[in-house]
């Protein structure tokens, strides 16, 4: 029996809470937002006697740490914006609670994103005896599971790593993000980046694009993006010789997107309007819709995985593992799109995976350096399903 802070009530804070409340494993349950509003409504829908909710403004840390201290959780799941792990992970570590979250930090004044403030807290959350899990919603998160399982049960090696992102989903939205519309498109407007021979590639945004096709979906043109797990996959991986990231965009957000950055609504530095300093990406937020809005009337699947290839036992191996998930499935069980539900799913079995133990170890660890299977077992039993194609050809072929 564990008791479990969720930091954040978005979409994905929605799924963190519905399920945890949903395992004998976590018999309290503390959800915590800046908008406790939010809060509420979420423990609502659930049901549950072991919700509790509070307030929490995540910039603060005393204010973190106060709410810890009189909590006293076993394990504080991070799902409010990136810009808050630090201060989270600061509050974490003065209170001695094991630490979880889904996406590493950014700083609010750069669109830039690695894992490097992060691992800075690896010596002192050791020498506190804690744990820090990162990056554990679907990718990264269980990208980087599906990438360890294959090297521990079909590899020798691992040479080409390409994970793949799609969402085939429709909303009925002219144009909306799928998460925080903020950190979405500071994210995708960024120079796309791959890793190859040693050497980090750096490309235009968006300008490597080709069709792949998913199962159950078919082809969808997919664009090559620099995402996080890469960074890490990389460094654990030595003998990775090229790792790419993909993901399906339709033509109509494309050129929604680049009229938008035409227009310098997507910039992230302050502009004077009228003798008020505004940022246009945080106004255009304002405009679009939430998220979370967008789960009711969602339909369609999405589809994520890795297409790997290496060595096993001198021949070439080629391995493909995927999950699709429905998002009129995730709303009904949840409330959620199929989005949130992917990211969040994870977050609460790898909060299982450090509350009995199994990956409970001092230090700052990323999700491919713990034992994946005990993770993979319950992937399945908890709404992601996944499939696994052995020496089938693969889209990429190519060395």
């Amino acid at each position: 029996m564990a008791r479990v802070m969720i930091v954040g009530a978005g979409g994905v804070g929605n799924v963190v809470a519905h399920k945890c409340a949903a395992l004998a494993e976590f018999d309290e349950i503390l959800l915590a937002s800046r908008t406790v509003d939010k809060c509420q409504r979420i423990a609502e829908r659930i049901g549950s006697n072991k919700v509790k909710t509070a307030a929490l403004d995540a910039d603060n840390v005393n204010d973190t740490i106060t709410l810890i201290q009189q909590f006293c959780p076993d394990i504080l799941i991070n799902v409010a914006l990136p810009y808050q792990d630090l201060v989270l992970m600061d509050a974490c570590l003065a209170t001695g609670t094991d630490y979880l979250d889904t996406a590493n930090y950014e700083p609010p004044d750069v669109a830039k994103f690695e894992y490097s403030w992060q691992w800075a807290y690896g010596d002192r959350y050791q020498q506190a005896g804690i744990t820090a899990i990162l990056g554990c919603g679907f990718d990264p998160g269980v990208t980087g599971v599906f990438t360890a399982y294959a090297l521990k049960h079909h590899f020798d090696e691992i040479h080409y790593l390409d994970i793949v992102d799609c969402n085939a989903g429709n909303h009925g939205q002219a144009f909306a993000t799928n998460f925080n519309p903020e950190i979405n498109i500071r994210e995708i407007t960024q120079p796309g980046k791959y890793y190859q021979q040693g050497e980090w590639i750096e490309v235009p945004a968006l300008s490597i694009h080709r069709p792949i096709s998913y199962p159950e979906i078919g082809p969808k043109e997919s664009y090559l993006l620099y995402h996080e797990e890469l960074e890490s996959l990389v460094k654990h991986i030595a003998t990775l010789k090229r790792a790419r990231f993909w993901m399906t965009f339709s033509q109509s957000y494309i050129n929604h997107l680049q009229v938008l950055q035409n227009l310098g609504l997507t910039r992230i530095d302050p502009v004077d309007y009228e003798g008020t300093p505004v940022v246009p990406l945080k106004f255009l937020k304002s405009l679009l819709p939430e998220p979370s809005s967008l789960a009711e009337n969602y339909t369609g699947q999405t589809s994520i995985g890795c297409h790997i290839r290496g060595i096993k036992d001198g021949k070439e191996r080629t391995y493909y593992i995927y999950n699709n998930c429905d998002h009129a499935q995730a709303y009904q069980e949840v409330g959620s799109q199929a989005i949130s539900y992917t990211t969040g799913v994870p977050a609460v079995i790898g909060a299982l995976m450090v509350v009995k133990g199994m990956w409970k170890q001092p230090g700052v660890f990323n999700v491919e350096q713990c034992n994946p299977d005990p993770f993979m077992q319950l992937l399945g039993p908890l709404g992601l399903p996944w499939q696994e194609l052995i020496d089938q050809p693969s889209p990429f072929q190519e060395n």
